[in-house]
C-alpha cells in the first residue's frame, strides 16, 4: 500500500497543545497501547512545544510506515474554533505499521534544541526547519531510490 492520506486537527484554542498532542497520539495509535504509545508519549513535552508554536500549521508532521505516509496538520486561531477545515477520522490503516518515523516541523531557530531534546528520547521521531520540507523517497521498484525535496510553501500556493 503506497500514497499519502492527510489529516488537520483542530488545536488552540479549540484544544491546547497537550490535548492537542494527546488527539495526535490516539490517531496514530488508533487507540492502542505498548512501545509505539510510550515513545510518542515520550516526546509529549517537545512535541506540545512545537504545537504551540503553531509549526504544524504551515507544514505537517509527516509519519512514514510500512503502509501509507500520513500528514498531520493543525487548525489555529479562528479556524479552530470554525473547524471548517478540519479532517479529525480515523485512519483505515495503521500509521504505525512496521518501521515508522516521524518528522516534527519546527521554527528554524527552534531546530537546534528541538533535534538534541529528540535525539535523547527517540530514534524515530526527528524535527526538521518547517520553511524546507521534507525528503521523500521514490518508491518505484525501476527507479534509483532518490531523494525528492517537497517544497511545502510551493505545494502549499493556491
Amino acid at each position: 500500500m503506497s500514497g499519502v492520506v492527510s489529516r488537520t486537527l483542530r488545536a488552540s484554542p479549540h484544544r491546547d497543545a497537550g490535548q492537542t498532542w494527546n488527539a495526535i497520539v490516539s490517531l496514530l495509535t488508533q487507540g492502542r497501547t505498548g512501545a509505539s504509545r510510550d515513545e510518542l508519549q515520550a516526546i509529549a513535552g517537545i512535541a506540545i512545544s512545537v504545537i504551540a508554536d503553531q509549526a504544524a500549521k504551515v507544514a505537517p508532521i509527516v509519519v512514514t510506515c510500512d503502509g501509507p505516509r500520513t500528514r498531520i496538520y493543525t487548525l489555529h486561531d479562528d479556524a479552530a474554533i470554525e473547524g471548517d477545515d478540519a479532517n479529525e477520522e480515523t485512519l483505515s490503516f495503521d500509521p504505525l505499521k512496521g518501521e515508522w518515523a516521524l518528522s516534527l516541523p519546527c521554527h528554524a531557530d527552534d531546530l537546534p534544541w528541538v533535534q538534541v531534546a529528540l535525539a535523547e528520547k527517540s530514534t524515530r521521531v526527528t524535527a526538521r526547519d518547517q520553511s524546507i520540507g521534507i525528503a521523500l523517497e521514490s518508491t518505484s521498484v525501476e527507479s534509483n531510490t532518490q531523494a525528492l525535496t517537497l517544497d511545502v510553501a510551493e505545494f502549499l500556493k493556491p
